[in-house]
């Protein structure tokens, strides 16, 4: 207890004791304010690490209409983008648990020391003044003794001078009457100390008793009641900073458990299957590469792996291009040259003209085809090349997307008419919504006028069947493309619809099928054939080399007129003879050639062809 500190002897003032008890109380208010710092610059790094953890989520969010948005359909990313969604709410907590720091510690014990400091100062200067009262006392008592004391000395002396003059015989009478009165003035004065000596001896011992005994243990009492409160609060700081923090443990624990969940629902089967879907082309692999048999009397052309390894031997070029050998054609020709046209060819007409055989043209049967063949088809083809141009440039291709393989063209048809039809129901229902308020208008009139809705009502009328027409264009391509990737899936399914009659009539051709395709995938001639040199490109581009036609490979007689209105195709005229320089490859067109500068395509079942069996293929010219 405090207030056995002042258990001292009488006449010692306990000011050493209020020094320490001050200097102790001023250590607690101290500690009080160092544990508040400790808590707010606690919440501080709360605040700063949630800051950081909410910036490190934020950053790696994927950006709206980025590529990275396309990213988000494999299991992986998705369960990256739960992580950070989960860090982000882990972040929260944090920031709860800076925010509960302080409300229930900082602002608290801040207003404690306020209030502490003030009390304490209250508890001292009652001291004080309870110990400045009773030292005015002591000195009160002090003086009144002091002076008690002096009186006394001066009776003393008094009555010593008065007996000496009564004793002495020639003192007159008077004197000695004066001296008695003197002795019994300084008696009366000393009696009159006394009595005031020992009423301030009284007064400073009720005092004294009242300040040792009652006043100053009760400041006492109040300062350790002020410390042990100071004590418990900062008990209970420390209690509610703990509890701060498990407080968020349950909703962390989720976070984290958010997280695990997020890495266990990752399906690498799945995200592989997206990759596969994503790029499947939907072309066919080429086929098996034939023998070939060098044993017969023929000359092997200069292929690409003799033009290799022995360019001395091979033509040399007519243009100083960088070694970017394509199909040896000019330029002004290659794209109505190389493009088959992309819708199929039409049907013969019902009713062949007089002298015509009986039986209708038809493709001839293809063998098997090289691996250099397939390759040479790949490149030639015009939506192919357009497709690897656009993959390389990163173009957006033609309205139908026949840049694109057949089954990313697919994909890309069917998306759009899925966004066509979202934006039709869109206006649909803005359609109904203003009828509606045509409606209310009508039985309304005060409420507006029915025909301001007219002229919207029409423009969004003329909007659904610009939409309408356009969905019917792309469903029109979607079907196109569906069909011809179900054939490749199916090749022993008979064609339907425009497909059947083209192949209603079948021709009898004459000539023999020989291969006419070399193991490296050049072609073959007699020895009044020029040798032409073909070579891949390894750039995508529009330059090319100027080279000499491509050989005939046979002659074909028109069964039927045709003109060739698409581009790429070529016009014709019944019973006319021209050369094929370029076979049917199962899409119902032949590449003819009428003279040096007129070439195109031109429908498979409206010709008859002979095929030259000495002359190699146009299939492999690359």
């Amino acid at each position: 207890h405090l207030g056995d500190l002042n258990r001292q002897p009488f006449g010692y003032w306990p000011n050493d004791q209020f020094d320490n008890l001050e200097k102790h109380t001023h250590w607690g208010i101290e500690f009080v304010e160092k544990y508040t710092k400790f808590v707010k610059e606690r919440s501080e790094i709360e605040i700063s690490y949630a800051k950081q953890i909410r910036n490190l989520s934020k950053k790696y969010q994927p950006k709206k209409n980025s590529r990275e948005e396309d990213e988000y359909k494999y299991t992986s990313c998705r369960a990256f983008l739960m992580t950070l969604n989960e860090l982000n709410d882990y972040a929260g907590q944090h920031e709860v648990m800076a925010e509960d720091l302080t409300t229930h510690i900082i602002c608290e014990l801040t207003r404690y020391i306020q209030e502490l400091k003030a009390e304490r100062k209250s508890h001292f200067h009652d001291g004080r003044r309870a110990q400045q009262h009773i030292e005015n006392s002591w000195k009160q008592l002090e003086s009144s003794k002091r002076r008690f004391e002096r009186d006394c000395k001066e009776a003393d002396r008094a009555q010593q001078y008065f007996n000496k003059i009564d004793a002495d015989i020639n003192v007159t009478k008077a004197d000695v009457e004066k001296a008695r009165q003197q002795a019994q003035m300084k008696h009366q004065v000393a009696e009159d100390s006394k009595n005031e000596y020992l009423t301030f001896l009284q007064k400073f011992n009720k005092e004294q008793n009242a300040h040792y005994h009652t006043l100053i243990p009760h400041i006492f009492q109040k300062l350790q009641e002020m410390e042990e409160k100071r004590i418990e609060r900062v008990g209970e700081s420390m209690k509610t900073y703990a509890a701060v923090d498990r407080k968020v443990l349950p909703i962390v624990g989720k976070c984290l458990d958010g997280m695990t969940n997020a890495a266990e629902s990752i399906e690498p089967k799945m995200d592989t299957k997206h990759v596969v879907e994503s790029y499947k082309s939907g072309f066919e692999p080429p086929g098996d590469v034939e023998v070939e048999d060098y044993s017969l009397s023929m000359r092997r052309t200069v292929s690409e792996s003799s033009y290799l390894n022995s360019q001395g031997e091979s033509k040399p070029s007519r243009s100083n291009s960088r070694g970017k050998l394509w199909p040896f054609i000019k330029r002004n020709k290659l794209m109505s040259l190389l493009a088959s046209p992309r819708q199929p060819p039409p049907p013969p007409p019902t009713s062949p003209s007089p002298g015509d055989v009986h039986n209708g043209p038809q493709s001839p049967q293809q063998p098997s085809e090289p691996l250099s063949h397939r390759l040479n088809e790949f490149m030639t083809s015009k939506h192919k090349m357009q497709c690897l141009r656009s993959l390389k440039r990163g173009g957006s291709g033609p309205e139908d997307c026949s840049h694109l393989p057949p089954e990313q063209r697919r994909k890309k048809l069917q998306a759009k008419i899925n966004d066509i039809n979202k934006e039709i129901q869109k206006e649909m229902d803005q359609r109904d919504a203003l009828s509606k308020m045509k409606d209310v208008y009508v039985k309304n009139p005060h409420m507006g006028d029915p025909n301001s809705v007219d002229p919207r009502l029409e423009e969004i009328g003329q909007n659904i069947d610009k939409l309408q027409l356009d969905a019917r264009k792309y469903e029109a391509w979607l079907v196109e493309v569906e069909t011809r990737l179900a054939e490749k899936s199916d090749p022993h399914r008979p064609p339907s619809g425009l497909y059947n009659s083209q192949t209603t009539t079948p021709v009898n051709n004459n000539c023999a099928h020989v291969s006419r395709e070399s193991p490296d995938g050049s072609y073959t001639e007699d020895h009044s054939t020029e040798h032409h040199l073909k070579s891949r490109s390894t750039d995508f581009d529009d330059d090319f080399d100027y080279e000499d036609p491509l050989p005939t490979i046979g002659t074909c007689k028109s069964l039927y007129p045709f003109e060739g209105q698409n581009e790429g195709t070529i016009s014709m005229t019944e019973g006319e003879l021209l050369y094929v320089i370029e076979e049917d490859k199962g899409d119902g067109w032949t590449r003819v050639r009428r003279n040096e500068d007129e070439e195109g395509y031109v429908p498979t079942s409206y010709i008859k062809v002979f095929f030259d069996t000495n002359a190699k293929g146009a299939m492999t010219y690359i």
